[in-house]
């Protein structure tokens, strides 16, 4: 099998091919004219064909080049990407949460606090996104979703099932707050991705006929109903610090179950097995006490 070429000499070929000027591809990668001539001539001889013919004072590249500079160019890309994804693999001491926003800002983080005075080893990174991430890359410790599990491949915990409550902010309508079921749907109501079918069924009463305001982010919507721009329909886990804290109220005592439970998930790999597990019991002894504390609130 023979010898690979350098890798400076690939660099240079996909530079000059791409850019097809030796000063433009000398100055992206930081060398001389002559070093990126060179560089082609010793690539032209370990291939044993020619890559650039001249043409006027350019370069041209011939059929041979126009052909390995596609493959070059891929594999430089390939190489760029495992780069970059070894590099973000999480190192020891590192434990890396992958996130909803939402559920990190308003249940997680509260909480986390606890969880570095325990383990002080650990150095958190949060890793918040709508997206749901492929755990099995190798980027994330451990993740925490929202579904119905069966997530192929990823180890699984269930934490605990959340539900919609219809919340404002205490200084709503200066204070005159809607009671029933028909005064809340009659709004101002602020809309999210949450359906008010369920709710509405079990209160006996229609659907908002429109939004005042709609909004696709949970963080936006709390904000917004804690500044007084109407009522939403939200998810427990989001609202409960609010609710305790006084800077929202609970409008009605009719909940409705919330379609996708909470688990936590994370990729078998051995070098993060116990970071895993430590963060694995410890979020199974928090879930535990706000199970209890939620059941202190509605005793």
């Amino acid at each position: 099998m023979r010898p690979l070429p350098p890798l400076s000499a690939l660099r240079s070929f996909e530079a000059l091919a791409r850019l097809g000027s030796v000063t433009q591809a000398a100055s992206e990668l930081h060398v001389t004219h002559s070093a990126i001539s060179q560089q082609i001539k010793l690539l032209e001889e370990l291939l044993g064909t020619v890559l650039f013919v001249r043409e006027g004072r350019g370069l041209r590249l011939t059929e041979d080049g126009r052909l390995y500079a596609l493959q070059v160019r891929i594999g430089l890309t390939e190489l760029t990407e495992a780069t970059r994804l070894i590099q973000a693999r999480p190192r020891d001491g590192e434990l890396v949460v992958a996130v909803l926003p939402s559920f990190g800002a308003h249940w997680l983080l509260p909480r986390l606090p606890r969880f570095q005075a325990r383990f002080p080893q650990y150095r958190i990174s949060l890793r918040a996104s709508l997206d749901i991430q492929d755990l099995r890359q190798g980027l994330v410790d451990i993740g925490i979703r929202m579904g119905q599990g069966s997530w192929e491949g990823l180890q699984q915990q269930h934490l605990f099932d959340d539900e919609l409550v219809v919340v404002a902010s205490p200084a709503f309508q200066q204070g005159r707050l809607p009671r029933t079921p028909a005064e809340i749907v009659a709004g101002p109501v602020v809309r999210t991705v949450e359906s008010w079918m369920g709710w509405c069924q079990a209160a006996g009463v229609a659907e908002p006929s429109q939004a005042d305001l709609w909004i696709n982010d949970s963080n936006l919507v709390l904000q917004a109903v804690q500044q007084g721009m109407g009522v939403a329909l939200e998810r427990r886990s989001l609202v409960d610090a609010g609710l305790r804290s006084g800077v929202l109220v609970q409008l009605s005592d009719i909940v409705v179950p919330y379609p996708y439970p909470h688990w936590l998930v994370w990729p078998q790999r051995e070098s993060s097995q116990r970071k895993q597990r430590d963060f694995a019991d410890w979020m199974a002894e928090e879930v535990a006490v706000y199970r209890q504390e939620l059941e202190g609130a509605a005793g």
